[in-house]
């Protein structure tokens, strides 16, 4: 690493919202730029005004919020080499067009949309570039005094890139490695549109990443053919001294079958795909995000550094500290990483262990009011102690607890036809009655007088700690009977068998 500090950049588009993908992109630019102290900046690529959604710029910039991931320049934050938006950076973009233009690397072209079609229709594979630009209406087979006077008459035009066949060019990738591309291959791209004023991708992309000093392009794997026309750009400029290094990341891939990461994979198999909540503007649909599904953003990270990239041991459970120090390219894979929705739910699993009852019980106790529950916060971090270890997310220890809250109004049909025998009421009954008579309702206090109870009179000890269990969860579910017993209290307890009693020998 030479002495230049460090610059890399995430660049998304405000097309709509953020894709796990993109998350894993702008994560990555953040671990190497922490490794080297250097700096990530968020630049948003809004050139195309066609597509541009309404709300997606804010809901990028809160995903990046909630996930913890912290930009040292950018939209929102500032610094000396904005604007930040390329929208708001037109007048800079147009002068390195005229640039292009000056030293015939580039020419205006005028072709209609339906002039392109046809031509798309009569070639074969047709592509705009060396071999076909000379048939085209353009500045390279138009006289000059026409192309000024369609100029002046306003007639809509692109800048294209002029591309030379027959040039190797060289893309040291520090993932992939050495990639050549004849130019030959390339078209000739457009650079800018009168239309709107604005450069495309290509153009304003390079220019940025040259004014903000950026060293390390870091991005995803489907812009890797881009990377060519990049460096030829970088050269066209003039600015090869200046060019960035590259590594372009594996694809997240679907986690079934073939192809990348979709949208639709998450909803026909029940995962998000986006950090936050997303509802399209235009159609009203909304889709789940890892925020509102209960993921905790940490959890989340630590998953999605681990998809295309390895720390080079066994560790899977890393802080962001750790990331940051053990992050390198020569870890990452070339081939994409299968999207195992699955082990992102263990790794919450993990984090949500990691933290103590008291914060899990600060997040679980709104869920409680909801349900229109009050109860002590001491006893609610008892409960959350006794079950967290059952549990995901916060989210599912209602389903898990409700019965230390709220006593069961029905029992399992399944546990009655099993468990409930003709002599089950007898024997709760009496077990009741031997409850009464205990002064100390611990589960330590309780479980060796009460085993030895049962044994005394001759009942089977599986028979009548099943049909008790029943009685006091209405399920045949939840941890040791007596810490249920504790967590309870006697009277509650007693209460809750002649109850279940009741009605169950009356069925």
């Amino acid at each position: 690493m030479s002495d230049q500090r460090i610059r890399v950049r995430f660049a998304p588009s405000p097309t709509g919202p953020l894709h796990i993908g993109g998350v894993r992109t702008a994560l990555y630019n953040y671990l190497f730029a922490k490794k080297h102290k250097g700096d990530l900046i968020l630049r948003i690529e809004d050139t195309d005004s066609h597509r541009f959604v309404s709300g997606a710029e804010s809901y990028i910039i809160e995903s990046f919020k909630w996930l913890g991931i912290q930009f040292d320049e950018g939209v929102g934050i500032g610094g000396p080499h904005g604007p930040y938006r390329q929208s708001e950076r037109k007048e800079i973009y147009k002068k390195y067009v005229d640039y292009l233009l000056e030293k015939g690397r580039a020419y205006i072209a005028f072709d209609t949309p339906e002039e392109l079609e046809n031509k798309r229709s009569s070639i074969a594979n047709f592509q705009y570039d060396a071999s076909t630009r000379s048939q085209m209406r353009n500045s390279l087979t138009i006289p000059k005094e026409e192309c000024d006077k369609l100029i002046g008459n306003g007639t809509p035009y692109v800048v294209r890139v002029k591309i030379e066949p027959g040039e190797e060019i060289t893309v040291n990738d520090l993932i992939r490695g050495k990639v050549v591309i004849n130019s030959s291959v390339l078209d000739d791209k457009v650079l800018y549109k009168s239309a709107d004023s604005l450069p495309t991708y290509h153009l304003a992309n390079i220019v940025d990443d040259h004014l903000m000093e950026i060293t390390h392009v870091i991005r995803g794997e489907e812009w890797l053919p881009s990377a060519p026309l990049h460096v030829l750009l970088y050269r066209y400029l003039d600015w090869e001294n200046t060019m960035p290094s590259f590594a372009h990341l594996p694809l997240l891939l679907k986690p079934e079958g073939n192809g990348k990461l979709s949208k639709r994979d998450g909803d026909r198999l029940g995962f998000p795909v986006f950090p936050l909540e997303w509802t399209d503007p235009k159609s009203g649909e909304t889709s789940s995000g890892y925020r509102e599904s209960g993921y905790f953003p940490e959890a989340v990270l630590n998953f999605l550094a681990l998809l295309g990239w390895n720390p080079g041991n066994n560790q899977e459970i890393l802080t962001m500290n750790e990331l940051i120090e053990l992050f390198s390219f020569e870890h990452c894979s070339k081939s994409g990483a299968k999207f195992d929705f699955e082990k992102g739910k263990w790794f919450n699993h993990q984090y949500l262990q990691k933290k103590t009852n008291e914060e899990i019980t600060d997040l679980f106790i709104p869920i409680l009011k909801e349900k229109n529950i009050s109860a002590e916060k001491e006893y609610v971090t008892k409960v959350v102690a006794l079950m967290k270890e059952r549990v995901s997310f916060v989210k599912d220890l209602w389903e898990q607890v409700s019965f230390f809250f709220i006593a069961p109004t029905t029992y399992d049909e399944k546990a009655i036809k099993k468990r409930w025998k003709a002599e089950s009421g007898k024997q709760l009954l009496e077990l009741t009655e031997f409850l009464a008579g205990l002064n100390d309702f611990s589960a330590s206090a309780t479980e060796e007088p009460i085993k030895k109870w049962i044994d005394k009179k001759g009942y089977s000890l599986g028979g009548v700690m099943n049909t008790f269990r029943l009685a006091l969860v209405g399920e045949l579910k939840g941890p040791h009977i007596f810490e249920i017993m504790e967590m309870l209290g006697k009277d509650e307890t007693i209460e809750r068998t002649e109850k279940a009693v009741k009605i169950l020998t009356s069925c």
